[in-house]
């Protein structure tokens, strides 16, 4: 039988969403290892990573059901969902490679205005730096991450700002980022495909009076 057919489809469909399944339970792994080591302690970060790949999970086993089965229903809503999905995290991608350097740091800036103190504290004793930007008009602001910060570099008086450290990797970071998201949108796109194509497909074991 060629690669085009009806078993070929449903094969394909069907290991496309385990490797979604073992991204999601990755995801969910990393989260929960990150939790126990105490890499990051903010619930809000612990639980968005959580979320996105619980959400990954259910997508995939709703699309290998709909695979296993040939259900017409799960199948489209499974393309529906996937194809935004598609559209978020091409978008997200795209803006990633396309940060210049003065973006980076607004989004720095409103990323480190939403953290609660724990999490800021433990940010600048992994990165060994005193709070985002020295160079910031609200100095006040400043004083008081330094008062609260816990990093080693206090010790040496030459701490640089969490936000300099930053800098210097996040357009690497972004490019990555960007990258590998930009490849997940391309395999999110072709399950969309592939979702249609078996879906329109007929099943040879079926009834050939029955409707598709």
């Amino acid at each position: 039988m060629v690669c085009g057919g009806f078993t070929c489809s449903k094969n394909a469909l069907c290991a496309l969403n385990v490797v979604y399944m073992l991204v999601g339970l990755l995801l969910i792994g990393v989260a929960a290892w990150g939790k126990g080591f105490g890499i990051v302690s903010s619930i809000h970060i612990i639980g968005g990573v959580i979320a996105v790949g619980f959400f990954l999970l259910l997508i995939a086993i709703v699309g290998l059901i709909g695979a296993v089965h040939h259900h017409q229903v799960m199948l489209f809503f499974y393309m529906v969902i996937l194809f935004i999905v598609f559209l978020f995290q091409f978008g997200v991608s795209c803006s990633c490679l396309a940060m210049n350097q003065d973006q980076q740091e607004q989004l720095m800036t409103s990323t480190w205005s939403m953290m609660s103190n724990k999490t800021r504290v433990d940010l600048e004793k992994k990165l060994d730096c005193c709070g985002l930007f020295n160079s910031t008009a609200d100095h006040h602001e400043f004083d008081t991450d330094r008062a609260l910060c816990e990093a080693n570099c206090l010790n040496t008086q030459n701490c640089l700002t969490c936000g300099q450290k930053m800098l210097q990797h996040a357009s690497e970071a972004l490019r990555i980022l960007g990258g590998v998201g930009l490849f997940f949108s391309f395999t999110e796109i072709l399950g969309v495909w592939l979702a249609m194509r078996y879906r329109n497909q007929k099943d040879p074991r079926a009834n050939p009076s029955a409707f598709l």
